[in-house]
């Protein structure tokens, strides 16, 4: 499957792991975990095969690889845009182009005459093709996966450029499913998903034969598919490699810390010794010999010690002071979208005065993204039109971090997103996002999921903005991450309005209203509501 022997791989100048050697069997299970930064995305980058020269990434040692791999990045943009959702799945055995032969070759065939009979032939050929492929059952088999990861007919009809950065997603990660690969390496497979198909995703992963890499932050998946952790610690440098499920990998991991602590502690006593008597000894010429052989077993005492892992570190989130603002710096009317003949949502009305927290609803595709992006002016409306009231400041922060420019460096994206800030402020506020030294000089596309998160959320900081439109801004991250930004929203001075799959970043926001997609029907938030989040 895959084989790493000797990888060391850094960014930049920072050195991510060093020396690490591992085996992906048939049948192994790994879940990859550590925090944000830790170099999880970039590590499944260099397993997969997929790094690009202008990320970075410079890693050594060797990496074998045999069979298909099935790769599910955080940010996908693979295939064709003009390509149908349904091709694009069905081509990973081969047989959605076929599929597409076939059919056009039956629109030919009714036009006749020599055409026609060419049209015949055609198909003929495309359905043998087809059918060796394993046919109409293998086509069953993908849309049945489609159809547990919320992706309906009409969806999988649309061209890929019609589609939101969600259903991207979801008609990649089917495709992974269908194709069959014996290995699969998922980044943040959850993301996106409502609460049936996270359930659905995790039986077929406890079913699936191959060999599993998941990074994911859904402790349920993780706890009910793996077998193997990988902790990657930035500190350290290295993996520790737990060959066991999560729940004692989590007891193993404490019991390691304690040891480490421990036997620290005492060696550190006994070199202090040690070097006590040496000190004293090689102050007369006739302990010379001997105080020199004490203060190497000091040393060796003090080598042979594995490293304590460090405490890891989390942002440190505050909003500022929000700019001021009128009673209703934001409203919208007449709202409606759509892509060809399919309509997303109409007639969507919203007022957002000073202050008020909104929570967006709706099941996935009715419109949630679609409708932010229109208030935060980066896509139109078909109809209707968007009133900016006085000292009206947005702070947006896209899903699939598209506000980045991720040809910019962490510092240019923080100076172009508030013009008057100095680079040392910048590289302040950075600093409590985690982003210091020469960190702030990494180009944007060579960040984490996670990095990119805490980046988009640094700009939304300096931008003292007094209306944030979020898109699930809690994704990607880790658990104490996500805290610290929840504690952050909870205590936002300025208006909010909210699309998030996280029922516990709903419920701290404390939201006054709900804004229910498409129909765009309002109401007054109450804690039944939560049931629809998690369903959605």
């Amino acid at each position: 499957m895959i084989s790493v022997t000797d990888l060391d791989l850094s960014v930049g100048a920072r050195t991510l792991m060093s020396g690490v050697s591992f085996r992906v069997e048939k049948g192994d299970k790994i879940g990859l975990v550590g925090r944000n930064g830790a170099g999880k995305t970039t590590m499944t980058k260099v397993l997969a095969g997929v790094t690009d020269d202008r990320d970075g990434h410079d890693f050594s040692g060797s990496i074998e690889r045999s069979g298909e791999i099935g790769y599910l990045p955080q940010d996908p943009r693979s295939g064709d845009p003009k390509q149908t959702a349904r091709t694009r799945i069905l081509d990973a055995r081969g047989i959605g182009s076929v599929l597409e032969e076939m059919r056009a070759a039956t629109e030919r065939m009714a036009l006749g005459g020599a055409e026609g009979e060419r049209a015949m032939k055609a198909y003929s050929r495309a359905e043998d093709t087809f059918l060796g492929l394993g046919g109409y059952a293998a086509e069953a088999e993908g849309a049945a996966i489609a159809s547990n990861l919320q992706l309906p007919e009409r969806i999988l009809d649309q061209p890929l450029e019609t589609l939101s950065g969600g259903q991207r997603r979801r008609i990649e990660l089917a495709r992974i499913l269908f194709s069959g690969a014996e290995t699969m390496i998922l980044d943040e497979p959850t993301n996106h998903l409502d609460a049936d198909s996270v359930v659905w995703l995790r039986e077929f992963l406890k079913g699936y034969q191959g060999g599993l890499i998941v990074i994911s932050h859904d402790v349920v998946l993780v706890e009910e598919t793996v077998n193997r952790v990988f902790y990657l610690d930035a500190n350290r440098q290295v993996i520790d490699i737990y060959n066991m499920g999560w729940k004692h990998y989590l007891r193993q991991r404490e019991q390691d810390a304690d040891r480490r602590k421990r036997e620290r502690t005492n060696a550190e006593r006994q070199a202090g010794v040690l070097q006590m008597q040496a000190a004293k000894m090689g102050a007369r010429a006739s302990g010379a010999v001997a105080a020199k052989q004490m203060a190497k077993r000091a040393d060796r005492l003090l080598s042979g010690l594995e490293a304590v892992r460090a405490d890891d570190k989390v942002a440190k989130l505050r909003f500022p002071k929000p700019a001021p603002c009128g009673k209703t710096p934001l409203q919208a009317h007449d709202l409606s979208k759509s892509y060809g003949s399919l309509e997303i949502f109409s007639a969507v009305d919203l007022a957002i005065d000073r202050g008020t927290k909104v929570v967006a609803l709706g099941l996935n595709g009715a419109g949630k993204t679609t409708l932010l992006r229109i208030l935060a002016g980066v896509s139109e409306s078909d109809t209707g039109a968007i009133e900016r009231g006085h000292g009206l400041r947005i702070g947006y922060y896209a899903q699939e971090h598209e506000t980045l420019d991720v040809d910019r460096t962490v510092l240019q994206n923080m100076v172009s997103s508030a013009p008057d800030i100095s680079e040392m402020e910048a590289r302040r506020v950075l600093g409590s996002f985690l982003f210091s030294g020469d960190d702030v000089h990494k180009p944007a596309r060579v960040l984490s999921g996670g990095e990119k998160t805490r980046l988009s959320l640094a700009t939304l900081v300096v931008s003292a903005a007094n209306v944030l439109l979020l898109d699930e801004p809690t994704n990607n991250l880790d658990p104490a991450s996500r805290e610290e930004i929840l504690g952050a929203l909870a205590t936002f001075e300025g208006a909010v309005v909210l699309v998030s799959h996280d029922a516990g970043a709903v419920e701290s926001l404390h939201p006054d209203r709900v804004l229910i997609m498409p129909d765009g029907t309002e109401d007054l938030w109450n804690a039944e509501y939560l049931e629809l989040i998690e369903l959605a």
